[in-house]
């Protein structure tokens, strides 16, 4: 098949059991159970995408970035046939300059590549983007999440030791995909850069941080003064006292707390503006990013973004045809 190289495939029916050596001897798993790519995985994650085109090529080893190449990973990952578009624009976002990727990976810190979703595709795949959306539990958060972090070790070549030089990594280095679900509370991340339809956002992020508002939490200040204050701490801790340039910063607002902010007469320029006023965390107010997303409940979370320097990227969904 057009741009698999020597990358194996296996007999229909094969188990993830009797596959694993052969994966392993090409250094292909992540240490969980993967799906046995075979040709008719392959064929069906492919679509019509024109193989083996390259859309680039991935640090830090620099391999080849093909559908077919990115077809692989997803089926490897355990994903539904449909989201080639979807990993496929993530993986070419994370390549424009602004996002670092080869400092992201080679790093000896934390950081790993968080995927957001926008637009209809995220309820045609049946992402969760309600109670715990970050945890277990939904297939397409899980395996769109790991499709990523599978392509930059097997095909970027970022494998521990070799070009992932974590002193300790993170869990979020086995996936993190979370849709938006913003409800139309306030503009899309994806709308406010111009894309109208299905786009993905990659953040490279250095884990995440739980706020919660201070006291009862109902007015807009009350709710998003310990968000600065985690954000500061965040860049501080992580940037070891030196200066830096300032760059972007995101985090998740849950739908309820968005909704008390939205009923207060705050729109999202002032939640930038009150943000930006508080602390030393971003270039402008509109470098801040709440992401509404989650559940029911007032906690929010802080997504700091490697302090080596990246930028986040957001893309449309590729068009695949042949």
């Amino acid at each position: 098949m057009d741009g698999l190289g020597e990358l194996p495939l296996f007999p229909e029916g094969t188990s993830w059991e009797a596959a694993w050596g052969r994966l392993e001897e090409f250094a292909l798993n992540d240490g969980l159970p993967m799906v046995p790519p075979t040709g008719n995985l392959l064929e069906e994650m492919l679509g019509s995408a024109s193989g083996s085109r390259s859309h680039g090529q991935l640090p830090p080893l620099f391999g080849e970035l093909t559908a077919t190449a990115v077809a692989y990973q997803c089926v490897l990952a355990g994903c539904e046939p449909g989201v080639l578009p979807l990993v496929l624009a993530a993986a070419t976002a994370c390549l424009e300059a602004k996002f670092n990727l080869l400092g992201l990976l080679t790093t000896t810190g934390t950081p790993a590549v968080m995927v957001i979703v926008h637009g209809g595709c995220a309820e045609q795949l049946g992402m969760n983007g309600g109670s715990n959306c970050l945890g277990p539990g939904n297939r397409s958060n899980a395996t769109l999440g790991r499709a990523i972090a599978l392509i930059m070790r097997n095909i970027g070549g970022a494998r521990p030791g070799i070009g992932d030089m974590a002193t300790m990594g993170q869990p979020g280095k086995y996936g993190v995909c979370v849709p938006e679900n913003n409800e139309g509370i306030f503009p899309s991340l994806s709308v406010r850069r111009g894309c109208d339809g299905d786009a993905v956002t990659v953040l490279g992020i250095s884990g995440t941080i739980e706020v919660l508002p201070e006291g009862d939490g109902n007015a807009p200040e009350v709710i998003l003064t310990h968000v600065g204050l985690a954000l500061a701490s965040a860049r501080t801790a992580a940037s070891a006292g030196q200066v830096r340039d300032l760059g972007e910063q995101f985090f998740l607002l849950p739908p309820e707390l968005a909704r008390q902010i939205a009923k207060r007469g705050w729109d999202l320029a002032r939640i930038q503006s009150f943000l930006f006023g508080e602390a030393e965390i971003a270039k402008s107010p509109q470098d801040i990013h709440p992401i509404i997303t989650g559940g029911p409940g007032v906690k929010m979370t802080c997504l700091p973004l490697w302090a080596g320097g990246t930028l986040s990227v957001t893309k449309p969904l590729l068009s695949l045809g042949s």
